[in-house]
């Protein structure tokens, strides 16, 4: 079954594009109606991307990048609910094996390794694009299963201009963004402000609980499962960014930027944790403020640019907690700072259209201070913590080649350096091949070598780090065809591409008899699979447009290690949490100034047990469908431009788990007004 949809989903699209090729026939004269794709560009030779166009990113501003991902992209994201903890698992790789940059600078945190999606506003983003597997190590080190470059862009327009956006939403949610613009004299300012706060204390059925119905005589004569609310899942979020682009010359840009997150929330109550409120409590706090620099000079020939960086992260995690005689004390009481200062230098030259150099060198200082003031108290260590520091830099060149305009070649070769340890020459090697300019159809493969090293909670954290980890080593390929068509009625894109990959030495964090989790590394993980990516418009007329979006991935991530024990029935077994099959579609139509929206999210089952069991409720994840909805009316007046939307979620009430015991929302709706005023240009 399983080959036959990747037969299926390999040729659609290539149908899809012969169709619409033998439906343009009649106008293929017509030069002013059919737009010839130009040549690729020698940046993007055999490398495996998407990029997030810009009305995805601003749908709405309840959307956090976790949400922008689920839905238009092939990465499964791992979410414990809207203003909770969210990973992305890319490629069935660990949330740690996706690195994510943002003008240059790293989110992932050296002490964990890993970002929280939920807390990037995707309208604090103006660009994004995903590189899968090797195509990553054009952009950074370590994304054994991928990376996602962020940027944001100044808004060139002169004068002053302003937007802002106000949401009001089930369970009590409040969103409010806020830009000003300002631009004069080649200097160009923006100011976002977001703040999001709620109760998030949605009703849900408790299926890991009965409660008895007992009769008069108070015998039990049947079992229900209870209704009850989302407990301490409230949250405030605040976001303020400032940007200061300079122009010095057409050719030549300064930048500064900086970005302050302040966050509150609490930790869900888990389904099956039966405390009372006043008996225990979770809460995390955090403060991150990023900042940076950045120059620009580029010609004809010759680009140049500069970045440097500052990171600084605040974070108070507490777990309140009773010892079981009544007595309420702090059992946790985590603090942890970060900082961390960074600097890039990047060049790329044209020797002529054929030859493309590309070179960088780039090093951060990570400093890191994490300790346990509840463990203090308790134990005899006297730090329960530790207190690091870490350098990490990389260099990268790389080579691009097109013999013809059909053929092209590029190598990547990158360096590492981390603490007292140098990483194996990173190489990559892609190719790509015109098959046919008809219908655009071009053929593309590519391998690479990766490492990634262990965070400092992997080393350090007390208890349970082990300072003896290997880094984690990667083997990457992939190959598919894409094909693209464009005039001015119509467009398509898609593309196919299967992977293998092969971990080593994949870093896990498993149990240990005296209590605690320590990480260790697993012999060898197994990755491969098939992703699908598909995009159609129509233009009718206008005022009338339809398009639609789709995404498939099929994911085998399987464990290949040796059993430890005759009872280790883990080996040859998917990993926890990584669903099979997963898939995506936006539907969407437009007429005159109404956009109606339709979206859809598929995933498989997912096993929360090494060994793949099914002889509980509690092993595995049931397969579940979402269906969101949003209708848009925008509302054109002389004095300003105006927007009113309404956003259905979860449209068929589904209830379904992304975590083990971590409920999620019903049906819920939200309404939006969008302001931008036209008097103050």
């Amino acid at each position: 079954m399983i080959k036959r949809l990747i037969i299926i989903l390999i040729f659609v699209p290539i149908s899809v594009a012969s169709f619409a090729q033998t439906a343009n026939t009649k106008n293929a004269v017509d030069l002013k109606e059919v737009t010839v794709t130009a040549r690729r560009a020698l940046s993007d030779i055999g490398i495996q991307k998407t990029e997030l166009d810009s009305t995805v990113l601003r749908e709405s501003i309840t959307n956090s990048l976790a949400d922008v991902l689920s839905q238009n992209s092939t990465i499964f994201i791992k979410s414990y609910g809207r203003g909770s903890l969210s990973t992305a698992s890319f490629r069935g790789t660990s949330p740690s094996h996706t690195q994510v940059m943002w003008n240059g600078i790293k989110l992932n945190s050296p002490m964990l390794g890993m970002v929280d999606f939920s807390l990037i506003p995707s309208y604090f983003i103006d660009d994004a694009n995903i590189y899968h597997g090797a195509s990553s190590t054009g952009i950074t080190g370590g994304g054994l299963g991928g990376a996602i470059s962020l940027a944001t862009n100044p808004d060139k327009e002169n004068g002053l201009g302003m937007r802002y956006v106000q949401g009001i939403s089930s369970y009590k949610t409040y969103d409010q963004f806020a830009r000003l613009i300002y631009g004069r004299n080649k200097w160009y300012s923006s100011t976002r402000f977001l703040y999001s706060s709620s109760d998030n204390n949605f009703k849900y059925t408790n299926y890991d609980v009965k409660v008895p119905i007992r009769d008069k005589d108070n015998k039990v004569v049947d079992w229900i499962y209870p209704k009850e609310r989302n407990k301490n899942g409230q949250f405030h979020d605040l976001h303020l960014m400032q940007e200061l682009y300079y122009d010095a010359s057409p050719n030549t840009r300064w930048g500064m930027y900086a970005w302050y997150m302040n966050s509150r929330r609490g930790i869900p109550k888990l389904s099956v944790d039966r405390k009372e409120n006043n008996q225990s409590k979770n809460e995390q706090d955090e403060k991150t403020l990023r900042v940076g620099g950045s120059w620009s000079h580029h010609n004809e020939k010759l680009s140049l640019s500069g970045r440097i960086g500052y990171t600084y992260t605040d974070m108070d995690y507490s777990y309140v907690g009773g010892l079981g005689n009544g007595v309420v004390v702090d059992l946790i009481k985590s603090r942890s700072f970060v900082n961390t200062y960074m600097g890039k230098f990047d060049i790329q030259y044209f020797l002529n259209d054929k030859w493309l150099l590309t070179g960088s060198l780039e090093g951060d200082q990570n400093f890191v201070r994490s300790y346990d003031r509840a463990a203090k108290k308790i134990a005899d260590d006297p730090i329960i913590g530790y207190d690091k520091g870490r350098v990490e830099a990389s260099a990268f060149g790389s080579v691009k080649y097109t013999p013809n305009k059909r053929l092209g070649f590029a190598l990547n070769m990158r360096e590492e350096f981390y603490g007292d340890k140098f990483a194996p020459i990173i190489p990559g090697l892609f190719a790509d091949y015109l098959l046919s300019r008809k219908g655009n159809i071009i053929l593309k493969t590519s391998f690479a070598r990766n490492y990634h090293y262990p965070s400092l909670n992997d080393l350090y954290f007390k208890p349970g780090g082990n300072s003896s980890l290997k880094a984690e080593k990667g083997y990457t390929y992939d190959g598919g065809i894409g094909s693209s068509l464009n005039n001015k009625r119509f467009n398509m894109k898609g593309e196919v591409t299967g992977y293998n990959s092969y971990i080593r030495d994949w870093i896990v964090w498993l149990p240990t008899p005296q209590g605690y989790w320590t990480p260790a590394n697993v012999k060898e993980v197994h990755s491969y699979g098939l992703e699908v990516k598909g995009k159609i418009g129509l233009r009718f007329s206008n005022d009338l447009k339809v398009g639609a979006d789709f995404n498939y991935a099929l994911t085998r991530s399987i464990n290949e290690d040796d059993p430890k024990n005759w009872a280790d029935n883990a080996v040859g077994k998917q990993l926890v949490y990584i669903p099979e099959h997963s898939s995506s579609f936006v539907g969407f139509l437009s007429w005159r100034n109404w956009t109606f929206t339709y979206k859809w999210n598929y995933y498989s089952e997912r096993y929360t047990t090494s060994s793949n069991e099914k002889t509980s409720k509690l092993d595995r994840l049931e397969p579940y469908y979402m269906n969101d909805l949003m209708l848009e009316k925008q509302l054109n007046f002389k004095w300003a431009d105006c927007s009113i939307k309404i956003i259905v979620n979860n449209l068929f009430d589904e209830e379904y788990q992304s975590v083990l015991s971590h409920p999620m929302p019903g049906r819920n709706y939200g309404f939006y007004l969008a302001f931008k005023p036209k008097f103050l240009r």
